[in-house]
């Protein structure tokens, strides 16, 4: 192991430990495991049970890093190190991402970001670099939208956008988030604020191929998607499959096709001729009665609609309206149409952006720019502070699966460069921030 050498932050060099890392990620893989043929899954949902074994080992990680721990009431987990001499209400830097998974996702997924930021910072406290800022770590509930609602819901609440009552009054159709931490022991108290962040940084796993194929380790992120999910439901009605005939038929079902392949289409349409970021998906249908020989009377579809561009976004939400006019006339369905999530697409610091890009260039690591289409916690917070967001290369782009993999080498060389971001932005008087690129 190298030895941190004294210096500015450019030329501190930190002892990252690529072992301790890894049986961090691979311990929280066991809460919740799920069997596979390939890989290692794991189902950690929001406050269940295999979440809350999960948030035990972190907080046990962060106490034996020296941090001290604190729960927001909407059960956000935060540890923060404030060096001797600093002022304890100095804005943090901080970084960190979420313990949840999607139902059998991957073991990278969250965990990565943070038990990276849990090693970075232990490296950065036991280097000879003295922090003119405190660091914090912070893993936030809910990020998945798999329980509770539809995604990033403990970041939401911390950017501002969603109050505390209205959060734990939230429900999966059994149970209210405040009751599922109650069990778990993670509702505290209080509400974790971004907005009091100087910056904020966080390492995830790329979910893509851009990196591999281009040979490159790690991404440094200029901006986030902006995702739309919306309801659609489609009433027609149920007949008898033998004796109604095709021409009296209001089908559901068959009119949620027509919806399906129109939402693929146009956004196929404006991939090519515009950013070749839009994306549109419907990932949810159910169908009413659901019976072989019963003509469809309901459909209920979910779609999620991406770009990073707002109009394109518009011009699919745009076609997903004339097309339900469309199967209204001609088929003789009635429908409605909901979007409750409505996420804008999400620049990213321009100043954290440069420094993270310095730190990797301080470790000879090369970095590609490029969009995520994903979203994450980082969208959230990007609009209340400075935030950047690192992507580590994926094996063969799998994500949200028990195929999710980064190479270990890749996953250790990251947090030398979460760490080194994190040390110059806590050092540095560099601390002039992008509001003009804030939403």
């Amino acid at each position: 192991m190298t030895a941190p050498t004294r210096g500015s932050a450019g030329r501190v060099s930190f002892d990252i430990d690529g072992d301790s890392l890894r049986e961090d990620i691979e311990r929280t893989a066991v809460f919740g495991s799920v069997d596979t043929e390939h890989g290692r899954g794991r189902t950690a949902l929001p406050a269940d049970a295999a979440n809350g074994r999960a948030r035990d080992y972190l907080v046990s990680r962060l106490e034996a890093v020296g941090l001290d721990v604190r729960i927001d009431a909407v059960g956000n987990i935060a540890g923060r190190w404030t060096p001797d001499g600093v002022d304890p209400d100095a804005p943090p830097v901080a970084a960190g991402s979420h313990l949840d998974s999607v139902p059998n996702g991957g073991i990278f997924d969250g965990p990565l970001g943070v038990y990276a930021a849990v090693e970075a910072v232990r490296s950065i406290r036991e280097s000879d670099l003295t922090p003119a800022r405190p660091l914090e770590v912070v893993c936030f509930t809910g990020e998945e939208g798999t329980r509770f609602a539809d995604g990033v819901l403990g970041s939401t609440v911390a950017a501002g956008k969603r109050g505390v009552d209205e959060t734990l009054a939230l429900t999966d159709g059994d149970v209210t988030l405040e009751d599922a931490l109650d069990r778990v022991g993670y509702r505290g108290s209080g509400r974790l604020d971004a907005s009091a962040w100087d910056a904020w940084v966080e390492l995830h796993i790329e979910q893509n191929t851009r990196l591999g194929d281009a040979g490159v380790p790690l991404g440094i992120v200029t901006d986030i998607t902006g995702t739309a999910r919306c309801h659609v439901s489609i009433e027609g009605q149920a007949d008898h499959s033998g004796t109604t005939e095709m021409t009296a038929r209001h089908d559901a079902l068959a009119a949620a096709s027509e919806l399906v392949l129109e939402v693929e289409r146009r956004a196929a349409d404006i991939a090519t001729t515009g950013s070749g970021t839009a994306v549109g998906t419907v990932g949810e249908l159910d169908v009413e009665p659901n019976v072989v020989n019963v003509v469809p009377g309901a459909a209920s579809l979910r779609l999620d609609l991406r770009s990073v561009d707002r109009e394109e976004i518009r011009l699919q939400l745009d076609a997903v309206e004339r097309a339900l006019d469309a199967v209204e006339t001609h088929r003789g369905v009635t429908t409605s149409f909901d979007c409750t999530y409505d996420v804008p697409p999400t620049p990213l610091s321009e100043r954290c952006r440069r420094v993270a890009t310095e730190a990797a260039r301080a470790c000879d690591i090369e970095t590609l720019s490029l969009h995520s289409g994903a979203g994450h916690d980082t969208m959230q917070v990007a609009d209340v502070t400075d935030a950047a967001l690192v992507f580590v290369a994926s094996e063969n782009g799998h994500s949200h699966s028990p195929r999710e993999r980064a190479d270990w080498a890749d996953c250790t060389a990251a947090t030398e460069v979460l760490a080194g971001t994190l040390a110059r932005l806590a050092t540095t008087g560099d601390t002039e921030t992008d509001d003009t690129e804030r939403n």
